[in-house]
């Protein structure tokens, strides 16, 4: 006769590590809900798929006639699902005689090991924003995110307005420099658009200086006492997975948050 024992049947005896990983999980630290869209899986499971429609147009004054002007197919993003593992197994044994209870909170770990990867791919745009990388989203463009080659696909010039790249080291003198090239950026045919820096990211190396510039009354490091006029316009983000030191980004927290997109 057939018997079922309990060393056959682990998983049953053993609820509560589900429960343990979700509890830590939940309990984890994490900027991807600040920075990111989320969206669901698309149709296809395994992709999805991000397009635009350019603008139109400034208008011009009525002489008779309405001038009807066309919009550009712009650039397209695939946004690829990819699968990450991890695993430890237990002897039942082992379990049961555990005096400790060192292995029945192992879960815990997993999880925290969930927990920094899944950081690690959330800062990746950021980390790799100077160069096309195409682990997870693919683009049509295939510019790095940061970059002085911006194209458009509606023909028109690119001379002005949408460079975003800035290679100066993070200072006072450089983020005012850096929020004028930001509100002058252009759009698809070239017009003025409405950008409010508002955010900057970085890493905890520059913590104390941005902190210093965004918070102090008076301008940083100089005897007059002239306002700063950082003083409270901007939310800094500490985020200890950016992995170069000196790189900082200012961003606008409405365009960010309507177009960095994210996937579970």
């Amino acid at each position: 006769m057939a018997v079922n024992i309990s060393s056959a049947n682990a998983d049953l005896l053993t609820p509560e590590f589900s429960k343990i990983f979700y509890e830590q999980y939940g309990a984890l630290p994490t900027m991807i809900p600040r920075l990111y869209d989320f969206v669901e899986k698309g149709p296809r499971g395994d992709t999805v798929k991000f397009s635009q429609i350019g603008t139109l147009a400034d208008w011009t004054e009525f002489t008779g006639t309405v001038p009807y002007v066309t919009q550009s197919q712009g650039y397209d993003t695939t946004l690829t699902h990819k699968e990450f593992v991890n695993g430890f197994a237990v002897q039942r044994k082992l379990l049961d005689d555990d005096l400790y209870h060192i292995y029945s909170g192992r879960p815990k770990s997993l999880a925290t090991s969930y927990g920094r990867i899944r950081e690690t791919h959330g800062a990746r745009p950021f980390n790799n924003a100077f160069s096309v990388d195409t682990f997870f989203y693919e683009n049509t463009e295939a510019v790095a995110l940061c970059s002085n080659s911006h194209l458009t696909t509606s023909g028109a010039s690119t001379a002005t307005g949408f460079d975003n790249l800035v290679t100066t080291a993070f200072s006072a003198t450089a983020l005012a420099s850096i929020r004028i090239q930001m509100v002058q950026m252009r759009g698809d045919q070239a017009e003025r658009i409405p950008i409010a820096p508002d955010e900057i990211l970085g890493p905890p190396d520059l913590y104390e200086a941005v902190f210093e510039v965004i918070s102090s009354m008076g301008k940083v490091d100089t005897a007059q006492n002239n306002r700063n006029v950082h003083e409270g316009r901007y939310t800094f983000y500490e985020w200890n997975y950016l992995t170069d030191t000196n790189n900082f980004f200012v961003m606008d927290s409405a365009l960010r948050k309507q177009y960095l997109k994210w996937a579970d």
